[in-house]
């Protein structure tokens, strides 16, 4: 059987932890920020858990990580 390459954009975007979930980076961060509050913009810095309805097709883009 041949290798499955990896979906290079997806490995550099997500991060597995020592639980086996997948954590990623949350959106609305890049601009637009002065309309933001203070604390949606601090929380928006926290990194979360990706939801369970996406991780299948994560594992899919990314089989080795």
């Amino acid at each position: 059987m041949p290798k499955i390459k990896t979906c290079r954009s997806a490995a550099k975007r997500f991060k597995v932890t020592g639980t086996g979930k997948l954590i990623r980076n949350k959106a609305y961060k890049s601009h637009i920020l002065t309309k933001k509050s203070q604390k949606r913009k601090r929380n928006l810095r926290k990194a979360t858990v990706v939801d369970p309805t996406n991780v299948k097709n994560m594992k899919k883009a990314m089989p080795y990580i």
